[in-house]
């Protein structure tokens, strides 16, 4: 008899109708500071409510990471329907979720596999999905793990930071760096590499940077192959249609996909902020 298995993630990660719908996924919210409140992440606020009272308000959000015992609570409940929990989350990097869900499950009797995406938004979702996947086929749950470690490591992800003033409000731009960018006019391009936020490129307009950014999948295509791509959005759906309708004009081929990126990237960007993501072809 086949295992029972749950899938859990963050809310950092952006669900699907598929699995939106799916009885076995499970989503731990992260938590935003706001005004001396404290929210939910998709619960009792969602990216657009965010976005808006940021912009309105010009006021400073902050997020957290999910307890241990928030982890312990929802394993706990857990062992009682399912034999093993596949757990993924956001870049240990960029937030202590993954360690509250390797610690919480140290303290429950469910097999728990925590699963550092390196990552956040859609990207994780598709390495959850990927992981689907190879258990429905028929792969053990250390082959599934290895798997998802080479595929995870083949993954480019560029960002156009949208708000200079909220990067530096949030902490993540020190003041120099935020009054040369803003006397400049300098668009940071921000790179995810192993995990960590790191500046990529930095250019004069958003035009400048959308070809740039368009030239890094050009070059992983001419490397490795790619076969789909990921637009990932904050608040400016214009601009996402625009780079949608020319990706998708450049690369008939490619399977392309706008996704919003939630509120942990908004919280530190700004609304404004879009990038792209790709996993590149490997053998399986």
């Amino acid at each position: 008899m086949a295992e029972r298995i749950a899938w859990v993630t963050d809310s950092t990660a952006y669900l699907d109708e598929e699995l939106m719908n799916h009885p076995d996924v499970f989503v731990v919210p992260m938590i935003v500071y706001m005004e001396d409140k404290e929210y939910l992440d998709g619960v009792n606020i969602q990216p657009s409510e965010l976005y808006k009272i940021m912009e309105e308000k010009k006021i400073v959000a902050k997020t957290s990471q999910p307890s241990v015992g928030t982890f312990v609570e929802l394993y706990g409940k857990l062992e009682k329907d399912y034999d093993r929990i596949f757990s993924f989350h956001v870049s240990s990097k960029l937030s202590g979720t993954v360690s509250s869900s390797q610690q919480a499950a140290q303290l429950v009797k469910i097999p728990v596999h925590t699963v550092d995406s390196k990552i956040l938004s859609y990207p994780m979702t598709y390495l959850m999905k990927k992981a689907m996947q190879y258990i429905n086929e028929g792969s053990s749950v250390e082959e599934t793990l290895k798997k998802i470690e080479r595929l995870r490591d083949t993954n480019e992800t560029y960002v156009l930071i949208g708000s200079l003033e909220q990067l530096h409000r949030s902490g993540r731009m020190s003041g120099v760096q935020y009054f040369l960018g803003s006397m400049l006019s300098v668009k940071p391009i921000i790179s995810i590499e192993d995990g960590k936020l790191l500046s990529k490129d930095k250019v004069r307009s958003e035009k400048q940077a959308q070809k740039k950014i368009f030239s890094y999948l050009q070059d992983a295509i001419e490397r490795h192959g790619v076969t789909e791509c990921m637009i990932l959005y904050g608040s400016d759906l214009s601009q996402t249609e625009g780079w949608y309708s020319e990706l998708k004009a450049l690369y008939p081929e490619i399977d392309i996909n706008c996704y919003p990126l939630g509120t942990a990237i908004g919280v530190h960007a700004g609304g404004n902020t879009l990038g792209i993501s790709w996993f590149s072809k490997i053998e399986e």
